[in-house]
């Protein structure tokens, strides 16, 4: 909850940043699971979770601004 507290005041812009961010580092931790250079596998979950709760707040803001 501590990271919605923190992105619910942010515009859809710096959300749609944040997000383009949060997929290029998931991403890269595939590519670094699939050569074995990672250690931390709870890392990948954490990164879905992130994207999820970003588009959530994207598509409410959405939701808002249409009616």
């Amino acid at each position: 909850m501590k990271f919605m507290k923190e992105f619910t005041n942010k515009s859809k812009k710096e959300l749609q940043t944040i997000l383009s961010e949060k997929r290029l580092a998931l991403r890269t931790f595939r590519f670094s699971i699939a050569g074995s250079n990672m250690r931390n596998v709870k890392e990948g979950s954490a990164l879905k979770k992130d994207i999820a709760m970003v588009l959530t707040l994207l598509n409410v803001k959405a939701k808002v601004n249409n009616e």
